[in-house]
C-alpha cells in the first residue's frame, strides 16, 4: 500500500516576489527613513523604588511657602523681631538668649521666603530687623539719648546672635541663587528649548 507523505506547509511570500521588509524593533517609530526609539518603560517584573526623603526634608515641604517682595520680606522679618523683642520683655525680662535664638529661624525663613528676584535683600534686611526688635529689650531710659546709647550697647554686647543670623540668611539666598543660575542653565541647554533669536546689527547710514 502507497503511504501519503505529509509535506509541512511553507510560508507564503509576499506578492511581488520582493524581499521581506525587516522587523521593525519594538518600541521604535518609522519615520522616513529614520528610526526613532521611544524611550523604553520600566519592566514589570522591576518595579521602581522611590528614595523617600529625610524628615527634615518632609517637614520643611509642609510649611508654608510665600513669596515675598525684597521690601515685603524686609516688613515681614522687622515686624516679627518687634513682636519678639515686645514678648521677651514682658515674658521673660529681654534675655538675650531667647530673643537671639528666635532670631536665627526668623532669618532662616526670611531667606527662604523672599522672591528669588530679591535674594540679595534678605542678608540686608535681617540685621535692620534685629535693631528694631533689640530696642524693647535694650532697656534704655532718660530720652532719646539714654535709648540711642542703649541700643548700640545692645547690638554690641549680641554682635554674635546678629552675624549668626545675617550668616543663615546669607547661606541660605546663596544656595537659592545657585540652584536657580543651574536650573536656567539646564533649561537653555535642554534639547526641546527654542532657540535665542539671533540680533542683527543695524545697517550704517551713510
Amino acid at each position: 500500500m502507497e503511504q501519503h507523505r505529509t509535506r509541512k506547509p511553507q510560508p507564503r511570500r509576499p506578492a511581488g516576489g520582493g524581499r521581506e521588509a525587516p522587523l521593525t524593533p519594538p518600541g521604535a517609530l518609522v519615520e522616513g527613513a529614520a528610526v526613532y526609539r521611544v524611550a523604553s518603560r520600566p519592566r514589570p517584573g522591576r518595579p521602581r523604588v522611590e528614595r523617600t526623603p529625610p524628615p527634615v526634608v518632609m517637614a520643611l515641604r509642609r510649611l508654608p511657602n510665600p513669596r515675598l517682595t525684597g521690601l515685603g520680606a524686609g516688613l515681614f522679618v522687622s515686624a516679627v523681631m518687634l513682636a519678639i523683642g515686645l514678648l521677651d520683655w514682658l515674658l521673660f525680662d529681654g534675655s538675650p538668649l531667647v530673643y537671639g535664638l528666635l532670631f536665627l529661624p526668623v532669618s532662616a525663613l526670611t531667606a527662604l521666603w523672599v522672591r528669588t528676584a530679591d535674594l540679595v535683600t534678605a542678608p540686608i534686611s535681617v540685621p535692620i530687623a534685629f535693631a528694631v526688635g533689640v530696642i524693647p529689650v535694650s532697656g534704655g531710659s532718660g530720652g532719646v539719648g539714654g535709648q540711642a546709647m542703649a541700643l548700640v550697647t545692645a547690638l554690641a554686647m549680641h554682635a554674635g546672635w546678629l552675624y549668626g543670623g545675617t550668616l543663615v540668611a546669607g547661606l541660605i539666598a546663596s544656595v537659592r541663587k545657585v540652584r536657580d543660575m543651574g536650573r536656567r542653565q539646564r533649561a537653555a541647554t535642554a534639547p526641546g528649548s527654542p532657540a535665542r533669536p539671533v540680533r542683527r546689527p543695524a545697517p550704517e547710514r551713510g
